[in-house]
């Protein structure tokens, strides 16, 4: 995924969380910081967000069920990813149970990849993300780094 595919997606998804969280167009226009004229037009794939549009929906809705659908999980995860190209953090996580496949273990790391994204991150044995990234090569040189 790069920043035009989660531009895309959030323009696709724009309607879903104005309905999901009850929001009419002109409270929806506002929270957004856009005029309702530029809502419509996006709604009807017209107009789009934006990067700085997108970031600020998934921002705002951070805990929207349609945006973690649409994103393989917290959408911040990727906003960071796009933002930095390479991402490091030490957050815990859940381990993946529903959004993850593992891809390989090494001593007490495992790499994961999203099966939506299909970005790529590394956590350690009590499932904190060490670094995320959409670079597999990268994301390989930190393994060995850290083995």
């Amino acid at each position: 995924m790069n920043r035009e595919g989660f531009i895309k997606k959030a323009d696709e998804k724009l309607k879903m969380i104005r309905i999901e969280n009850d929001y009419t167009q002109d409270k929806m226009a506002e929270a957004l910081g856009t005029s309702k004229k530029t809502l419509i037009q996006i709604e009807k794939g017209r107009a789009s967000l934006g990067w700085s549009g997108a970031v600020t929906l998934c921002t705002i809705f951070k805990n929207s069920e349609v945006l973690e659908m649409t994103f393989g999980g917290p959408p911040h995860d990727v906003i960071l990813l796009l933002a930095f190209d390479n991402y490091e953090s030490y957050d815990k996580t859940m381990g993946g149970k529903v959004w993850w496949k593992d891809i390989e273990k090494r001593g007490k790391y495992k790499v994961q990849q999203n099966i939506i994204t299909q970005h790529y991150r590394i956590l350690d044995s009590v499932e904190r993300k060490i670094c995320s990234s959409f670079d597999y090569k990268y994301i390989k040189k930190r393994l060995l780094e850290l083995t």
